[in-house]
């Protein structure tokens, strides 16, 4: 056989090769291996045999390559899509807990919106605002805090159980819209439920925790057409709720919003009053009751507002705590009550109350004291009042704050004895040096419950060597009825009304006689 038949067998059974494995890569025409074939025979002094192998080993080379790069692109394109999804849901929910988010909750409002229209159903707007979340947070960290968020969030989405949609709007708020048939009470019921709910515990690991929380509602079509009326409704609602009762709901209803903006020029008025000197301290007097003499005087906010005259403190403080400047009403009250009592006898005290809020200051007590240090008033005559319903979340930190006032010789007097928990526990954890009665056991003293209650609190306070002041007194009878049940001290509109700076100081120097249970209005 010559070496040119030989070179055309072998060119035809590589031809046969790549004619196979170039099948389904891409078209060629048939012909084409018969001319490469002809061209061979007739060209058979060419040495072609390494061409021919090299060009079949590039062919597969070339078809290895798109092999795998065909597939490096599909794992890019499923990379690409599973970010875009995880983008996507990021963009539409929650981190944390999973819930849907502010731009998804508004989306879904507007759609519900459209079908209340059409079908003439309606539709519940619920905002949900946990009460003692920031406490938890604070004592326990943000681990715990975001566990909290976790369960309860997962107790709304039991709750709706798929009739509309739960979403968190940040921090401890959540929202939740729920379409119901016109006439239904659903709301209603759902509102009771969700308080219910997250005021159970929430176990996290060893600690029991009870967030509790406050709900406003807005309902379409009567409070609002548009997802950002609905919203503001509740927004609202649940607000007005949290300062009257916690842990409680609240519907919208107009007059609210009308209140809101009495609310916000009040908030207005009160930042320039402080600045301008309008919020300064009345006295009221204490009594000691076996002498008839001022014994000293308990400093009550008063604002003395330009157009609406004086305005008391159950007004305004409550105000104040809520926009974050009580430390500075209570500080330049301070202030200015102490520069006044410099000029009253040394034996007579000044009394001033804390508000809740600030005993989570721990540099309260620093504060305090370096207000007396630069009004030159002696520690001695100080009395700090605090209620028990301030310090029963960190008894702790109370017990600090008060340590240290107390080792610079200022006094810490239990407000509102009677009125809140009225712990025995929390009267010899944390000292107290006086104790004062709530008002309302002193209104009814006629009742024989009453009166053994007052009679108790003067005997546990004479043990425990803490004076026992009767607040809220009003008539002779009442002060003679506490002196034989055995009270020291008392106070109220039946010994004066509280006075200015210069009417104190004129009844103090009028009073150096001791007139006994003397008026002054």
């Amino acid at each position: 056989m010559k070496a040119g038949s030989g070179l055309v067998i072998r060119i035809e059974l590589y031809t046969i090769v790549l004619a196979t494995f170039a099948t389904g890569m891409y078209a060629i025409n048939s012909d084409a291996f018969e001319r490469l074939a002809n061209f061979v025979e007739t060209h058979d002094n060419w040495e072609l045999d390494e061409f021919i192998v090299a060009y079949l080993v590039a062919s597969v080379g070339c078809f290895v390559l798109l092999f795998r790069r065909a597939k490096q692109l599909r794992l890019e394109i499923a990379r690409r899509e599973e970010s875009e999804d995880r983008a996507v849901k990021l963009a539409r929910h929650d981190p944390l807990t999973g819930l849907a988010n502010r731009r998804v909750l508004e989306e879904d409002l507007a759609a519900s919106l459209i079908r209340v229209k059409a079908a003439s159903s309606e539709c519940a707007v619920f905002l949900i605002d946990l009460d003692h979340f920031k406490s938890i947070n604070d004592t326990h960290g943000h681990v715990v805090g975001d566990s909290v968020l976790v369960e309860l969030s997962d107790r709304l989405s039991e709750i709706l159980h798929g009739r509309g949609t739960v979403a968190r709007m940040g921090g401890d708020e959540f929202a939740c819209i729920v379409p119901y048939s016109t006439g239904d009470d659903l709301p209603t019921r759902l509102a009771a439920q969700i308080v219910r709910r997250m005021s159970e515990p929430v176990q996290i690991g060893t600690l029991s925790l009870e967030p509790g929380a406050s709900v406003g509602i807005a309902r379409a079509p009567h409070d609002g057409e548009t997802a950002s009326e609905l919203l503001h409704g509740a927004d609202l609602a649940m607000y007005e709720g949290k300062r009257e009762k916690r842990g409680s709901y609240r519907f919208f209803h107009a007059e609210m919003d009308q209140k809101l903006r009495e609310r916000t020029t009040l908030e207005k008025e009160l930042r320039c009053a402080l600045a301008d000197g309008e919020i300064v301290p009345h006295f009221q007097q204490v009594m000691d009751l076996a002498t008839g003499k001022i014994i000293g005087f308990e400093a009550l906010a008063r604002w003395r507002h330009p157009t609406r005259g004086m305005i008391p403190p159950d007004t305004f403080i409550p105000l104040a705590e809520d926009i974050g400047i009580i430390d500075q009403v209570t500080f330049s009250m301070l202030h200015s009550a102490c520069s006044a009592a410099r000029d009253w006898p040394d034996s007579t005290w000044l009394a001033v109350n804390v508000s809740p809020v600030q005993l989570d200051d721990p540099w309260l007590a620093a504060r305090l004291l370096a207000i007396l240090s630069e009004a030159g008033f002696p520690a001695g005559r100080l009395v700090v009042e605090v209620t028990e319903n301030a310090v029963i979340e960190d008894i702790m930190k109370a017990q600090d704050i008060f340590t240290s006032l107390q080792n610079a010789g200022v006094r810490i007097a239990l407000d509102d004895f009677g009125k809140g928990y009225s712990s025995l526990y929390h009267l010899r954890e944390l000292k107290f040096d006086h104790l004062k009665i709530d008002r309302s056991f002193i209104h009814s003293m006629d009742c024989s419950e009453s009166a053994k209650i007052v009679s108790a609190v003067a005997g546990l306070g004479k043990s425990m060597g803490m004076p026992v002041t009767a607040e809220g007194v009003e008539t002779l009878a009442e002060a003679e009825a506490l002196r034989e049940l055995g009270c020291e001290h008392a106070q109220g509109y039946l010994f004066g009304k509280a006075l200015s700076r210069e009417d104190t100081l004129a009844l103090l120097r009028g009073d150096e006689d001791g007139a006994p249970l003397r008026r002054t209005a």
